[in-house]
């Protein structure tokens, strides 16, 4: 049996959080997405774990990943956080990954810079917006400047679970999904309150670098790879549908009923439809 290490370097002197899920089967490779950590994956393993041995980890400055110091969080940073973790669990052949948002777009990213790493990939609405953002496009610096505003510490965890419980967006998430967040997506502090893992200013700075020139790399993937939108017509959904058109070779899958957060929102249909795509 693979034996699956608990913490290895990636670029910049992280340290990396590498999460063994369980399950029988091959390797299955579980990406994140911004802001949240590997163990959110943990609802949609039990429907995965029957067919795959499903092994998630933390992006840096997210869950138990260490922070890089005095550098921006680049999108193409978080891909080397991919290959490094690629090369500790399945260093002689590649393996198949399901991807969310961020976690998506970087299994396109490491692909493309060195094929051969994913087998196939199943990722919803990576984010695949435009190579050449108008700079004036206030939208980026809108959702950077939220995740800067979000509330990091509260008293406990059960005041976490009432508060993102009870409103949008992460009202929707499924209750396992939420709960595995908020266990493992924050920190104990000495004082007895908790705190966010990742850090808002950090949250930030990911969303400030989301253009990792991903919407054109991504037409270099040469491995079966479905990106699934979700409904409604923001940007991560306009990304998917325009990258789809312009790649016709990318498999498009749609969830109309479904936000952003799918893959937490319904893991039983998520991880049932991804069985069936990996298989083919």
């Amino acid at each position: 049996m693979t034996t699956i290490p608990n913490r290895i370097p990636s670029t910049d002197g992280v340290e990396l959080e590498i999460h063994d899920l369980g399950g029988t089967g091959p390797l299955l490779l579980l990406s994140h997405a911004t802001g949240f950590c590997g163990r959110v994956w943990e609802p949609m393993v039990a429907t995965l774990g029957a067919h795959y041995r499903c092994v998630a980890f933390d992006f840096r400055s997210h869950g138990l990943s260490s922070r890089p110091a005095d550098r921006p969080l680049e999108w193409q940073a978080m891909a080397d956080d991919v290959l490094a973790v690629a090369d500790a669990i399945s260093p002689d052949r590649p393996i198949p990954a399901i991807g969310h948002s961020m976690g998506g777009t970087t299994l396109a990213l490491a692909e493309v810079r060195r094929p051969g790493t994913v087998a196939r990939a199943w990722t919803f609405e990576p984010i695949l917006f435009g190579e050449l953002d108008d700079p004036t496009d206030p939208e980026p610096s809108a959702i950077a400047e939220g995740a800067r505003r979000r509330r990091a510490v509260f008293p406990d965890r059960a005041e976490v679970l009432t508060r993102y419980g009870s409103r949008p967006p992460l009202s929707v998430l499924d209750p396992r999904a939420l709960a595995a967040y908020v266990e493992h997506g924050f920190e104990d502090l000495p004082d007895g309150t908790v705190r966010l893992r990742c850090r808002p200013e950090d949250e930030a700075s990911i969303f400030e670098h989301h253009n990792s020139g991903a919407r054109t790399l991504i037409g270099e993937v040469t491995i079966p790879f479905l990106i699934a939108a979700g409904g409604g017509n923001g940007r991560p959904v306009v990304g998917v549908k325009e990258t789809a058109a312009d790649f016709p070779h990318l498999e498009l899958r749609e969830y109309p009923d479904l936000t952003h957060f799918g893959p937490l929102q319904d893991p039983e249909r998520i991880a049932a439809d991804c069985l069936a795509w990996l298989a083919g």
